[in-house]
């Protein structure tokens, strides 16, 4: 081997092993730090609740946003409103048919930074396997190895078909389902 392709040979191995901006970063979610809960009405009477079992792949640098990679599941029978009646009633059929579609998934396709901590992140949202495109606007904070991320976001469950039968208008259940998530993450050793 010539030393023009020795030379070569080192420059393409420094580029591609070895620079940073290469190498998105990992993130680990600590589950008893975050949460993700909903609200909505029942016969016009303001309810909420919370998943208690989730996990994500997060793979993001702020520095980097294009390159981010997050996928976020939810255990649907984790779901807990403090209410038996609908504790009960949501794994059913009707609603989440948990025996046959166990969790929501949401993938992120887009990250869109809008300056200081904000973003939208787009991605597919999908549940009783119905998939959606949302948009989560959130606020992210990184403070060295900790990141935390707050969003909002209002989805109707008749778009996932939640709720059917006589459900399925709203006159009982509202079609209006606010969603909350606050995330902490921790950088993962490299």
């Amino acid at each position: 081997m010539t030393k023009l392709n020795q030379t070569a040979c080192f420059l393409i191995f420094f580029w591609i092993f070895l620079t940073p901006t290469a190498i998105a970063t990992d993130w680990q979610l600590v589950a008893a730090e975050s949460s993700i809960e909903f609200s909505g009405t029942q016969t016009d009477i303001a309810f909420s609740g919370k998943f208690n079992r989730f996990s994500a792949d997060i793979s993001f640098d702020p520095a980097d946003p294009s390159n981010a990679f997050v996928k976020a599941e939810v255990d649907l029978a984790s779901a807990f409103t403090d209410d038996t009646q609908r504790d009960t009633a949501l794994p059913q059929e009707d609603w989440f048919f948990i025996s046959s579609f166990p969790r929501a998934i949401f993938e992120a396709k887009e990250f869109q930074h809008n300056g200081d901590n904000r973003y939208n992140v787009t991605g597919a949202l999908t549940l009783r396997g119905v998939e959606k495109t949302v948009t989560l606007p959130i606020h992210l904070k990184i403070d060295g190895d900790r990141a935390e991320m707050r969003s909002k976001i209002n989805l109707n469950r008749a778009d996932f078909g939640i709720g059917s039968g006589p459900w399925s208008e709203g006159k009982w259940v509202g079609l209006n389902v606010a969603v909350s998530l606050h995330i902490v993450a921790e950088r993962s050793a490299p």
